[in-house]
């Protein structure tokens, strides 16, 4: 009887090891295209929690300070899915080339993901094809 009840407190700790927090973004890079300069600026990484127990998203840091990133408040449940919204200064004309890096509880701790693009001047079109 000892054996038996050893032997499943064993496999129950060892199942409550495995169990752990997986994010999965649908892209890890978000394209701005050209854009006007003080046009919206924010943009959203999607994510879900693919793993078995709750994800938490303890930090969110961006690589300037032109760049502004939000994390989801609280825990996201297994299954469940949210955003990371990220908002860029397109008061500031040239190109977009910055790393956001999330902190997690989940099985890859840390993630790195990207924002580009290029920021237009004032009267400069969109529409016109730049050399």
């Amino acid at each position: 009887m000892k054996k038996l009840v050893v032997t499943i407190l064993i496999v129950f700790v060892g199942f409550a090891v495995q169990a752990q927090a997986e994010i999965s973004f649908k892209t890890d890079t978000i394209d701005y295209g050209q854009i006007a300069k003080g046009s919206d600026g924010t943009r959203v990484f999607e994510f879900t929690n693919t793993g078995d127990k709750p994800l938490v998203i303890s930090d969110v840091k961006s690589s300037c300070g032109c760049t502004v990133p939000k994390k989801p408040d609280g825990p996201v449940a297994p299954g469940a899915s949210s955003s990371i919204e990220v908002k860029y200064d397109t008061n500031r004309v040239g190109p977009i080339r910055k790393t956001i890096t999330v902190h997690s509880n989940a099985k890859e701790p840390v993630v790195a993901l990207k924002i580009k693009g290029e920021v237009l001047a004032e009267g400069k079109s969109v529409l016109e094809k730049t050399e």
